[in-house]
């Protein structure tokens, strides 16, 4: 229970940062934490579904919104020293690590029995929902809903980056319709 205290520190820590800060692409890094500590709450919970939804979509939209701050030429912040950007950055990772590490500790080993649900699916799955392969079974029957939100999280995220990452935009394409018509 103290990881996810610490993670939650860390995220609230990680929002009011990436809400305070003058530079934008610190802003949407702040945001990534926010959103990886997250994905971590949701993996001690033992809920892994969700917590590799919440990455993908979560990598997803940190890198779209890296490369469109990037595109923009918005301005950053001054350059600092070298010192200080170092030990930022160590801090950083030393606390990465730490929090890493007492997540990964209170997992179960590799292997451990933890899931009494598991046991239910095999042994009453093909008779409960008349299904031969048992995967099927459990993905088509048991866990339709939360099989159909993650398909359509992902399917958002991906229309979303292929709007964000277009080629031609709306501009260039009503540039192109005025050009074609005189």
């Amino acid at each position: 229970m103290t990881a996810i205290y610490a993670i939650l520190i860390v995220m609230i820590i990680g929002a009011v940062i990436a809400i305070q800060v003058r530079d934008l692409l610190s802003s949407v890094i702040a945001v990534g934490v926010v959103g990886l500590g997250l994905s971590l709450i949701a993996l001690i919970a033992k809920a892994p579904d969700v917590a590799i939804t919440q990455l993908v979509v979560e990598i997803i939209t940190v890198v779209i919104l890296i490369r469109v701050t990037i595109r923009q030429g918005l301005p950053r912040s001054p350059h600092q020293s070298n010192v200080r950007m170092a030990g930022v950055a160590g801090v950083f990772v030393i606390v990465f690590l730490i929090a890493a590490w007492v997540s990964l500790a209170e997992l179960p080993p590799v292997g451990a029995p933890i899931m009494r649900v598991s046991e239910r699916y095999i042994e009453a799955g093909a008779a409960e929902t008349g299904a031969v392969n048992l995967v099927s079974a459990i993905l088509l029957d048991y866990r339709a809903f939360d099989t159909l939100g993650e398909v359509t999280v992902l399917f958002a995220a991906v229309m979303g980056t292929v709007a964000v990452l277009r080629r031609v935009g709306k501009k260039d394409m009503d540039a192109n319709d005025e050009s074609t018509a005189k």
